[in-house]
């Protein structure tokens, strides 16, 4: 039986998890693009749209990330739409981390006062030009510190794009495991390398809060 050194399961682990960072940027600058025009369209007050809106949030926030995966990659497969892991993974991270984003900043903006609203009305700013100048800016506000504290949860949901394939860390922890026979010391790495990841942004959101709540 081949020994593997304490380095080489490292190092191996070490080359999954830049999939795994570079599958969370994706999820969040996609799921904020998209959470930010859901955002919009939301204020923009449309009936018809404010519903379509409510379901899709409700629909994403209400079912599993896993059960998502599954749809992204084997139901869309089943429709006939050429699918790949990367493609799905990524789609669904998206659209699970735009919705979660949507209610955040929804959330900030009816924080707002709405005599916010109201004196940017009589400024005689329109519609664009309140949320550019007046709304956005505290919404930011208010909103980078739980916005930083939801990417942590993103790291750790990529590790469920290992059930439809996607080697990022987790999924490659696993096919170590199986060819090293060190399970513990394997995931013990793993749980290393996550903290050494999320920790630091957990205390980046604290702080973050409380030092915007000073503003």
């Amino acid at each position: 039986m081949v020994e593997f050194a304490f380095w080489d399961i490292f190092r191996n682990l070490l080359l999954a998890t830049r999939w795994t960072l570079v599958l969370s940027l994706i999820a969040l600058t996609g799921g904020a693009a998209l959470a930010f025009i859901v955002l919009v369209l939301r204020l923009v007050n449309y009936k018809s749209t404010n519903l379509l809106i409510s379901v899709y949030v409700e629909i994403f926030q209400g079912t599993p990330l896993l059960m998502q995966l599954f749809l992204f990659y084997f139901g869309l497969a089943l429709l006939g739409v050429e699918t790949s892991v990367w493609w799905s993974a990524a789609a669904a991270l998206i659209f699970y981390t735009a919705a979660y984003l949507t209610e955040i900043w929804t959330g900030c903006v009816r924080s707002v006062p709405k005599g916010q609203w109201f004196a940017a009305q009589s400024l005689g700013l329109d519609f664009t030009q309140q949320l550019k100048w007046i709304i956005f800016p505290q919404v930011y506000r208010l909103g980078v510190a739980p916005t930083v504290g939801f990417l942590v949860q993103v790291i750790k949901a990529t590790a469920l794009t290992s059930v439809i394939g996607f080697i990022e860390l987790t999924k490659a922890a696993t096919m170590i495991s199986n060819v090293t026979f060190k399970p513990f010391l394997v995931y013990s790495c793993v749980a290393l390398i996550y903290f050494v990841i999320c920790s630091p942004l957990s205390w980046l959101a604290k702080r973050l809060e409380l030092r915007l709540a000073q503003v």
